[in-house]
């Protein structure tokens, strides 16, 4: 007999889905008599309760309180939405320049060039001034220094003719003296050479009266013959060589001039005549 191909009895196939209503409200009926059942039981043989009263003499026992409950760990904060994008507004379109008015640039330009023009006359009329100030400074240093020149060549001119005139009374008060003398000076004493020496002190006298402040190259001499008188006294003297500088050979002869006496030789005379050597450097 084959049992492969017969159905199974209908209790043991699974109910069908919303098939559960009758066995809900029989489990429903059972439990209501249960509880009905219990709580007749018990208001049967319960007793009335006997009232006693105790005094405690012991401290209650004390429980320990309840361990407080952890609390749950607070849970991260969400991190925040991002930000809507927004769109970055427009920039704003810039004004274009408003064009120059040509007639106003135009007055610049002329104001401008007016004001340089003034400038340069300005500055032109300043140089000019200036020049007009260095020309008349220059004629007046130059006018000073002719006159200083003029005074200075008039003052060497009276010295000069000064010199001269005492010269000549000198030479007169000299030849009245030579002529009231009994023998004169034309002895052969009067006549002896002066000494090696006497020319160079002659030269040195001469030379403590010179104004000379100029110089000259190559250290020339200039020769000069001094006439004396008896007593020492200058009588004339004459350029015999020129020692190539004219200022030089002037400033040697005011110097005689200004020397007026010879020093006497070592013998107590003045020689009549004597060539004398000038050196600017000796």
């Amino acid at each position: 007999m084959n049992t492969a191909s017969a159905p199974p009895p209908a209790s043991l196939l699974p109910r069908a889905p919303g098939g559960n209503t009758e066995g809900a409200a029989l489990a429903l009926l059972v439990h209501a008599g249960l509880i009905a059942a219990l709580a007749y039981g018990v208001a049967w043989r319960s007793p009335a309760p006997d009232v006693v009263s105790a005094e405690l003499w012991a401290a209650l026992p004390q429980t320990a309180a309840p361990r407080a409950a952890e609390p749950a760990p607070t849970p991260a904060p969400a991190p925040p939405p991002p930000p809507p994008v927004t769109k970055a507004p427009a920039p704003a379109p810039t004004p274009k320049a408003a064009l120059p008015d040509p007639q106003i640039a135009i007055e610049k330009a002329r104001k401008e060039q007016a004001a340089q023009l003034e400038q340069a006359e300005r500055e032109k009329a300043l140089q000019a001034k200036a020049a007009r100030e260095r020309a008349e400074k220059a004629e007046r240093e130059k006018t000073e220094k002719a006159e200083k020149e003029k005074a200075e060549r008039e003052a060497v001119a009276a010295e000069d003719k000064r010199l001269a005139q005492q010269r000549e009374e000198n030479l007169k008060r000299m030849l009245g003296q030579i002529a009231s003398s009994p023998g004169g000076r034309g002895s052969a004493v009067a006549d002896a050479a002066p000494s090696a020496s006497y020319a160079g002190r002659v030269a040195r006298a001469i030379k403590e009266n010179s104004r000379f402040t100029g110089t000259v190259s190559g250290n020339p001499a200039a020769e000069v013959e001094v006439r004396t008188a008896p007593n020492g006294s200058v009588i004339g003297r004459r350029l015999l060589k020129s020692s190539g500088s004219k200022e030089w050979d002037e400033a040697v002869l005011r110097a005689i001039d200004r020397t007026e006496t010879l020093p006497r030789d070592i013998d107590g005379r003045v020689p009549a005549t004597l060539v004398v050597s000038f050196r600017p450097d000796d």
